[in-house]
C-alpha cells in the first residue's frame, strides 16, 4: 500500500512537472471587417464619422455576421482592420458587449477581456496637395492617409490574454523621409519628385499606423505587429501608393530586424530585440501571385529568415469559386492573397490554420456570399504553439 501511494505521488509530481513545461497553443487571426463609414453610407450621402456608431446601435445584420464568423473561428487574439476609430465605449466595447458577447445564430458567445485601439493617420488633415490634383482638400487624397475623416479605416485588437499596455509601441508619426532609401514617387513627365520639399518633410510613412502590442501568455510575451498599408492602386503612372505600400511593408521587415533608424511615437529607437516572439497581422494589400502580384514587396516578408511563411492558409471555398491553381490561398473576393498571419521563426511553431471561406453548398456561405453579407475580405487564422 505504501508503495502504491509513493508511486502515485511520483506520477502526480511527474505529471505536474510535464504540465509546467507543456507548450501552449493560441489561435491568432486577422480580419478586415469593412466596419468603416463608407460601408454604412448610402450612395450620394455625405460620409460621417459617426456612421459606425449608428450601425452598431442599429443591430446591423452585416455586423452580426462579422460577429458570427468570429464566434465560429474563435481566435484568442484578433486584429480587426477597417474598424473606424471612434470613442471606445461606442465602438469596440459596444461591438464586444452587444455582438460578440451575444450568441449569433446559436453560436457560443465569445469574450475578449482585453482590447487596444489608438489613433491612425487616415483622414488626418494636411495643408498640402499630396495627390497633385490642383486642390487642397485637407482630407481624402490630401490627408496623411486616405480617409474622409480622422480615424476612418482604423484598427482594433481583441485578446483573451493580457496586453502589456506599458510596453506597447506605435509608429504612427514616423516620417517617410526618415526611412533610408525610401521609394520617392516621381512625376511621370518631368522625373521630378512627386512631393515637394515641404510635403516630404511632413509626410508620415504609415497610411494608418504600425503597432507593436505585446500580449502576455504564461509569462511569455508575443508581440502582435499590426498594420494596414495603403492599397497599391488608386494612383497613376507615378505609382505613389504602390511605392508607399512597399515601404510600409518594408517598415515591418525592418522592425523585426531591429533597424537602428526606426523610432516610435515616444522617441524610442530601433525595433524588436533579437529572439522576440512576434506575429505579423493585417490586410497588407500586397499579393505574392496572380495579376496583382508585387513580389518585390511581399518577398520582404515571405522570404525573410526571421519570419515563418512556409505555411500558407487556404480555403475550399475560394478554390471552388475561382479556377486558378493558387485560388485556394485568396483572402479577398477580388481574387488576391493580401491578409496575413505571419509568426516569427523564433519561439513559435505553426500547428494549423485556414481562411474562413465556406463552399457555396455550405450553410455558412451566407456569411460571405457578397460584400454586404460581411466583408470583401476573409478571416485568416493560425494555431501557434508557443515554445
Amino acid at each position: 500500500m505504501k508503495f502504491d501511494l509513493t508511486f502515485g505521488a511520483l506520477l502526480t509530481a511527474a505529471s505536474l512537472s510535464l504540465n509546467a513545461y507543456a507548450t501552449d497553443t493560441i489561435r491568432v487571426a486577422t480580419f478586415n471587417v469593412s466596419m468603416d463609414a463608407t460601408n454604412y453610407t448610402a450612395k450620394g450621402e455625405p460620409i460621417k464619422s459617426d456612421a459606425l456608431v449608428n450601425a452598431l446601435t442599429s443591430n446591423t445584420q452585416q455586423i452580426k455576421n462579422i460577429a458570427e464568423i468570429i464566434q465560429r473561428v474563435r481566435p484568442d487574439i484578433i486584429l480587426l482592420n477597417e474598424f473606424d476609430f471612434v470613442p471606445k465605449e461606442q465602438g469596440i466595447d459596444y461591438f464586444k458587449t452587444h455582438y460578440l458577447a451575444v450568441s449569433q445564430n446559436k453560436q457560443k458567445a465569445i469574450d475578449y477581456p482585453y482590447s487596444y485601439i489608438a489613433p491612425v493617420n487616415t483622414g488626418l488633415a494636411t495643408e498640402f496637395d499630396l495627390d497633385n490634383d490642383g486642390k487642397k482638400s485637407k482630407v481624402m487624397g490630401d490627408a496623411q492617409g486616405f480617409g474622409f475623416f480622422e480615424g476612418h479605416y482604423g484598427m482594433a485588437i481583441l485578446s483573451k490574454y493580457p496586453i502589456d499596455f506599458d510596453k506597447i509601441r506605435t509608429l504612427q508619426t514616423f516620417k517617410y523621409k526618415d526611412m533610408p532609401n525610401a521609394k520617392m514617387p516621381l512625376m511621370p513627365k518631368t522625373g521630378e519628385n512627386w512631393y515637394n520639399a515641404q510635403e516630404w518633410q511632413a509626410l508620415r510613412l504609415s497610411s494608418k499606423s504600425f503597432w507593436d502590442v505585446p500580449v502576455v501568455i504564461d509569462n511569455k510575451a508575443v508581440h502582435i505587429l499590426a498594420s494596414h498599408p495603403t492599397p497599391p492602386v488608386f494612383d497613376g503612372e507615378e505609382d505613389r501608393n504602390g511605392k508607399r505600400n512597399h515601404d510600409e511593408i518594408r517598415l515591418i521587415a525592418d522592425y523585426v530586424a531591429n533597424a537602428e533608424y526606426l523610432y516610435d511615437d515616444n522617441g524610442n529607437k530601433g525595433g524588436l530585440d533579437a529572439q522576440s516572439r512576434f506575429v505579423i497581422l493585417g490586410d497588407l494589400n500586397a499579393a505574392p501571385e496572380g495579376d496583382k502580384a508585387r513580389l518585390e514587396t511581399t518577398d520582404q516578408l515571405l522570404k525573410n529568415p526571421l519570419i515563418n511563411a512556409q505555411f500558407v492558409p487556404k480555403s475550399a471555398g475560394a478554390k471552388q469559386q475561382y479556377e486558378l491553381a493558387y485560388a485556394q490561398h485568396f483572402t479577398a473576393n477580388w481574387q488576391a492573397r493580401v491578409d496575413y498571419v505571419l509568426p516569427s521563426t523564433y519561439g513559435l511553431d505553426i500547428k494549423e490554420g485556414g481562411v474562413f471561406w465556406p463552399v457555396e453548398s455550405n450553410e455558412q456561405y451566407r456569411l460571405i456570399k457578397d460584400r454586404s453579407a460581411s466583408s470583401d475580405h476573409r478571416l485568416v487564422w493560425l494555431d501557434l504553439v508557443i515554445k
